[in-house]
């Protein structure tokens, strides 16, 4: 199963450093029922997308907390085995669940990072995270704004460069 773990390229150079991503509990997304049943009509790349874009929003959370490492969110693609089914208290349209299991980097099957010049709102969307999921309107329309910018895709043996060159806000020298 295709899941998506939501990223900072500071946790990403720990994580290939380390060899995996851990430790348990972590949050992923991935096309749940929830998921499907919300968007019918959507056909699996679509579907894909929504679960990325999903995780992609809650990399933004990750920043927040983050001050210190570059201002791009980044989604780990990722091949595991059988999810368990959510417990019941998942919301239509939500592709969020947990693995309860350490994710070896060898299940790393892409990264998909924001250009760096999508910082700047990248960044005020990360700023504005609290006010923003306490439905303030400009801080939701920042968050919304850094969702118009295009992830971009990296294969695993482009990983240790995309780090390297990030230098210590966020990569393998941090």
């Amino acid at each position: 199963m295709r899941v998506y773990i939501p990223s900072t390229l500071r946790l990403l150079g720990e994580a290939c450093q380390a060899g995996e991503f851990g430790p348990p509990p972590l949050t992923a997304y991935a096309v749940t029922p929830a998921l499907r049943e919300w968007y019918a009509e959507g056909d699996d790349e679509e579907l894909e997308y929504a679960a990325m874009a999903q995780a992609a929003r809650a990399s933004v959370g990750l920043l927040a907390v983050d001050p210190e490492t570059a201002r791009r969110r980044v989604v780990v693609a990722c091949e595991v085995g059988a999810v368990p089914p959510a417990n019941g208290t998942v919301e239509l349209g939500d592709a969020r669940l947990e693995l309860r299991v350490v994710v070896p980097w060898s299940a790393v099957a892409a990264v998909h990072v924001d250009a760096a010049e999508a910082a700047t709102a990248v960044g005020k969307a990360a700023e504005l995270w609290d006010a923003a999921r306490n439905g303030d309107d400009d801080a939701i329309f920042a968050l919304d704004s850094c969702e118009g910018e295009d992830l971009m895709w990296y294969a695993t043996q482009e990983i240790p460069d995309l780090l390297a060159a990030e230098g210590p806000r966020g990569g393998l020298n941090g």
